[in-house]
């Protein structure tokens, strides 16, 4: 779904990982601009992988992008590191809002 919603102008290579285990290796072997996170994955969810971020001091902006429009889940995923949250479904335009925000050119 967020794959989808990218905007087609960004020239960037995409990883997609099918658990938040997978999403940890990927981030250490690819070390990505940009982490396009879910709060709910299998292995692991999204809190922990931003948890197990915050241990690596991960410098990388990660948004999160999540159904649960929860204060708590919005406040504890910040509260671990993640440098923005977008509330789904998203439209391309939240993200490019978003991406712009952080000043990140993708």
């Amino acid at each position: 779904m967020v794959i989808r919603a990218l905007p087609e102008e960004w020239d960037a290579d995409v990883f997609q990982a099918a658990n938040g285990l997978e999403a940890l290796e990927l981030y250490h072997e690819k070390k990505p601009d940009v982490v396009f996170l879910d709060l709910t994955m299998p292995e692991l969810d999204g809190f922990g992988v931003l948890a197990a971020l915050q241990e690596a001091e991960n410098k990388i902006p990660v948004i999160v992008i999540s159904a649960d429009i929860q204060t708590e889940a919005y406040e504890r995923s910040i509260s671990l590191g993640a440098s923005a949250f977008i509330q789904k479904p998203m439209k391309p335009e939240d993200i490019k809002k978003v991406v712009g925000e952080l000043g990140l050119l993708l």
